[in-house]
């Protein structure tokens, strides 16, 4: 009865060691992270693809580092070239590439955010805001986006992909924000009061123009006239609408004519 309780708890030891040896031994690298391994505090150069692999047990740790997209956000407080006070969120999209996995552990742990890239951001927005005055920054922001991107890479070098640089929102003083808020209204103001007088200058010229059309037309006719006199006994033959007209007074003057039509209906 005890060789079977003293075999069953030796099958049971050997169980739990196989599956710590089992569990100690072996890894799996998720989907979109690379593998940094670790022995005794000692870094391989290497990284560890995703997938599963083995390892040395108890003495070997696989830390996961992500190689795909991250975002995450920041505030920035800075100020324009006319020493106004502007605050801006701003999301930042990066990814850190294979290459850059193993450096990336040993010099920020794995998390470059708050250590690396936070202050390059903050400085290229502070140094492009400094170039610009507070309306600027407002009226301009995909400038000073581009520019703040641009000038990000620059500072970070290719250790990182930074993918881009988001401003979400920018925010000044009631003061300031009344202000220009104010001289916006006055130039669209301005504007529509530019737009009208265009407006009322164009309706101007073309009444001009046809008036001076007309003019001339009428200059032309009687210059037709004039020289060919039985050009008006032509339009009435243009104009006649087929029924016999009524020559109405004799002798000298003018002569009307009549619709036959007409003086019948009078007669009766």
């Amino acid at each position: 009865m005890e060789f079977n309780v003293f075999r069953l708890v030796g099958i049971g030891i050997l169980i739990f060691v196989f599956v710590v040896l089992g569990s100690t031994s072996t890894y799996i690298i998720q989907p979109g992270y690379r593998g940094v391994e670790v022995t005794l505090g000692s870094v391989s150069p290497s990284f560890k693809p995703e997938g599963f692999g083995l390892k040395k047990p108890f003495i070997t740790t696989i830390i996961p580092v992500p190689v795909r997209q991250i975002t995450q956000g920041i505030k920035a407080e800075c100020f324009s070239s006319d020493l106004q006070q502007v605050f801006i969120d701003v999301t930042v999209l990066y990814r850190i590439p294979e290459s850059s996995v193993v450096r990336i552990y040993k010099d920020f742990l794995g998390n470059p955010f708050e250590s690396l890239i936070a202050p390059r951001v903050n400085e290229a927005i502070k140094e492009v805001t400094a170039q610009s005055t507070a309306e600027s920054i407002v009226k301009k922001r995909d400038e000073i986006k581009s520019k703040a991107l641009a000038l990000t890479r620059e500072k970070i070098g290719d250790l990182l992909f930074i993918e881009d640089v988001v401003i979400q929102n920018i925010g000044l003083s009631k003061e300031l924000e009344h202000a220009i808020e104010q001289k916006m209204v006055q130039e669209q103001e301005a504007a529509k009061s530019k737009f009208i007088q265009q407006k009322a200058e164009i309706e101007a010229n073309t009444v001009i123009i046809r008036a001076k059309g007309e003019a001339e037309s009428i200059r032309i006719r009687g210059q037709a006239l004039k020289e060919s006199p039985k050009l008006i006994e032509l339009q009435i033959v243009e104009k006649w609408d087929g029924k016999t007209p009524l020559v109405v007074g004799a002798g000298e003057g003018a002569n009307i004519l009549l619709p036959i039509n007409a003086t019948e209906r009078d007669r009766k």
